[in-house]
């Protein structure tokens, strides 16, 4: 039988080309990051199996790979009453859990507010899908420690910036409170913070299922007449701050700090949305996401998570975060080839002795920051189209004759 050479499902490589392009935006991101005063950390890849299943990853949970007990033995696998009793630690599905236990360790070597940064990859056994990977990179940026609205102001300031700096224009911020959520349910006669639960769960799914999806679920699940909260829902989809102000279901005083917010970002397009609500259930104020009018998708989102600390260590810490979606920008970022001008291509014949060509190389190295060795090929065209999107500027044809760099024409590849 023959042996697969693709990588796993949900899985992939990264050609040069692609590679390139993934560290142009990385090294972009954490660039302005560090401008603004974030500090970058990084954790173990793995953490204990009882940490991912705590209950702080909410359905994320159910998608962590599960990493087998060394030593494991047939007893074992009698006496197991569940996959997880076979496990004791797991890949991580997120980066704010490992940061919780992070800081719980390490608090006493951190300063009082910390500004954390970590990129890197996550697993989930999601269903492969367009845009979907059981492999991605997140890239996080929290404040801990900072129970004011400082935090929320950095965050977002932050993250806009990395989006500009990234040439990724008209984005907006979607925010809510998770108070006013809960007040929206309570003024359905939602209360019981079960149901509430799995009341939000069903509002989550708006942008899938619309109002009269969500409506339907409600009535199923909840009782809810779903004319009347289809009705509500579709109210709900066009407010904005100006039409809820004074609402009697709102929860004045939350809506009060997201408009302080609101004048603290001046040219900031940060826009109320009562319908957004984040999966996660660990978010216990405010939550926001990127919106862009050309995609279905956000580009990034986050939240006020006030009680997670407090599962490791024992003592509440205020904490808030905001994840960029690294996957989708990589797919909107074009590399600056024609800023690489001095990344350079010798192409060389075949009869070329190795020792001169190596000569060359060096000579070249001395003048230009990259360098590239190509053999000549019968397709140039395509060879140089290649390394014109890999971000080399020009080349240069070389031979068994060249003794030197000096008077050799270089040209443009694009």
């Amino acid at each position: 039988m023959a042996t697969t050479v693709t990588a796993p499902r949900g899985m992939r490589d990264h050609l040069p080309a692609d590679k390139a392009r993934r560290e142009h935006v990385l090294g972009v991101i954490r660039g302005v990051y560090a401008r603004h005063g974030f500090d970058e950390i990084e954790t173990p890849v793995v953490e204990d199996a009882a940490r991912l299943h705590s209950g702080l990853g909410g359905d994320n949970e159910k998608l962590a790979f599960a990493v087998m007990r060394r030593g494991l033995t047939t007893e074992d696998l009698r006496q197991a009453e569940a996959p997880l009793d076979l496990a004791d630690l797991g890949l991580r599905f997120d980066l704010t859990v490992p940061l919780a236990r992070f800081y719980a360790s390490h608090r006493a070597e951190l300063p009082t507010v910390f500004r954390a940064v970590q990129i890197a990859p996550v697993w989930r056994a999601e269903r492969p899908q367009k845009g979907r990977y059981r492999q991605f990179v997140q890239c996080d940026i929290d404040v801990l420690g900072e129970p004011g609205q400082l935090a929320e102001i950095e965050l977002i300031r932050a993250t806009t910036a990395a989006l500009d700096a990234l040439g990724i224009v008209g984005t907006s911020i979607r925010i809510n409170d998770r108070r006013i959520l809960l007040a929206l349910l309570a003024s359905w006669g939602i209360t019981e913070p079960a149901a509430a639960d799995r009341a939000l769960i069903t509002v989550d799914k708006l942008d899938k299922i619309g109002a009269v999806g969500v409506a339907e679920e409600l009535g199923q699940t909840l009782d809810l007449d779903p004319g009347a909260t289809a009705d509500t829902i579709r109210a709900l989809e066009s407010a904005d701050w100006e039409s809820v102000r004074g609402a009697d279901w709102l929860d004045a005083d939350a809506f009060a700090e997201l408009e302080r917010l609101r004048a603290a970002l001046p040219g900031v397009d940060l826009r109320f949305d009562p319908t957004l609500v984040r999966g996660m259930g660990y978010y216990t104020g405010t939550i926001f996401e990127v919106a862009h009018p050309d995609f279905g998708y956000s580009l990034g989102g986050g939240g006020r998570y006030d009680g997670m600390i407090g599962r490791f260590l024992g003592q509440d810490v205020p904490a808030v975060g905001f994840s960029l979606g690294f996957e989708r920008l990589v797919d909107l970022v074009s590399l600056p080839g024609s800023a690489e001008s001095d990344a350079v291509v010798l192409v060389y014949d075949k009869d070329v002795d190795p020792v001169r060509l190596a000569a060359l190389k060096a000579e070249a190295l001395d003048a230009h920051h990259r360098v590239r060795l190509e053999k000549r090929t019968k397709n140039m065209k395509n060879l140089l189209a290649g390394l014109a999107e890999q971000g080399f500027g020009s080349f240069a044809t070389v031979g068994a004759d060249t003794a030197s760099l000096e008077g050799v024409a270089f040209r443009p590849l694009a």
